[in-house]
């Protein structure tokens, strides 16, 4: 049997690094060699520091990495739609192809016992090898990198499935409150998408300098304070007439829809929290609409990859730390400081 290396997290804000068997594809699944993986938010939040230990957030002491980018390198049987050497990003919760949530395209949502996420339930992509089901497995368009791949796989789709939410268009000014990756993410997506202006609150100097950097917001704003003002300057006096909150922070939350337009969407990626406000002042006076958005579906998955390929854009942009699987635990310990960009494993250099 082969062995590979690959990295689990133990909890405590540590990496674990162990061999462990190659495995070979069943029925309907494909053997991928890892080009890109990178690390998501949440697992900082949910697993790297401590183990939440229920729901969907459940980690059972797998691989990690639930954004995970590769290449076909063995079939399974019946496998009819890859090939071998195709590059595909992988969609990183398998469902039960059966209830309601998964019949839409919706897995992340799937009620069965028997759903499980990469990284979380199932081995993921920080090993030099990963199993997948070749349903999860979409093909990368051609100029689609292997590490834009990796971040389509959660962040990018999130961001994206927040923004179609909303239905952004150029019609509409964008607040993203929070640019992390995710935040990130949503203003680039909210541009093409044709969002008129985009601000972003940002309090920590290096992602807020970072976006101006890659010019992804027309107004950055680092003390919440002023954030009304510019908000009000940029948009006289109106509001935003979508919002999106990507960082899960209360106050952030609550900037987001307090500066919403009326009869406008404000969208609430940002995993975590809690929020407190005035119903009646903030919301049904205001008649505005509130979205709870998860992930992505496949369907949009796939069509955000073409997108991108349309567009001539990439998401790994947003990269600004590239790391070796022997160096992941650096990885780790930049993204879990919260002022970089993404922060990737490669083995594409």
């Amino acid at each position: 049997m082969r062995t590979m290396a690959a990295v689990r997290l133990p909890g405590d804000s540590t990496v674990e690094h162990v061999t462990v068997d190659v495995p070979t594809p069943g029925p309907g699944q494909v053997l991928l060699r890892m080009r890109a993986s990178s690390v998501c938010g949440s697992d900082i939040r949910a697993i790297y520091r401590e183990h939440l230990g229920h729901g969907a957030e459940a980690y059972q002491g797998v691989v990690a990495g639930h954004e995970p980018c590769g290449d076909v390198v063995e079939l399974g049987p019946g496998v009819t739609t890859l090939e071998v050497s195709d590059g595909v990003a992988v969609y990183h919760i398998t469902g039960c192809g059966a209830c309601a949530e998964c019949r839409i395209g919706y897995p992340i949502g799937c009620t069965a016992p028997t759903r499980a996420a990469h990284g979380w339930q199932r081995d993921g992509g920080h090993a030099e090898f990963m199993l997948a089901e070749s349903v999860s497995c979409l093909r990368l368009p051609e100029g689609v990198t292997h590490v834009d791949g990796a971040l389509v796989s959660c962040g990018f789709g999130t961001a994206y499935e927040g923004l179609l939410r909303a239905g952004v268009s150029g019609r509409d000014r964008l607040l993203v409150t929070g640019l992390g990756p995710v935040g990130l993410a949503a203003a680039m997506l909210g541009r093409h998408l044709g969002a008129a202006t985009v601000i972003g609150l940002e309090p920590n100097a290096e992602r807020a300098a970072l976006a101006r950097e890659l010019d992804l917001v027309d107004v950055v704003v680092t003390d919440p304070g002023e954030l009304a003002d510019a908000v009000g300057d940029a948009t006289g006096g109106r509001g935003c007439e979508v919002s999106i909150d990507c960082s899960g922070n209360e106050h952030a939350r609550l900037a987001a829809l307090s500066n919403t337009a009326n009869r406008g969407h404000c969208v609430m990626v940002g995993e975590g929290g809690q929020m407190t406000f005035p119903v009646s002042d903030l919301l049904i006076h205001h008649q505005i609409t509130m979205h709870g958005s998860w992930v992505t579906s496949l369907g949009h998955m796939a069509e955000l990859l073409d997108l991108l390929a349309r567009w001539g854009e990439h998401p790994e942009r947003i990269v600004t730390h590239r790391f070796a699987l022997a160096d992941a635990a650096d990885a780790y310990a930049v993204a879990a400081a919260g002022a970089s960009g993404k922060v990737v494993i490669t083995w594409d250099g």
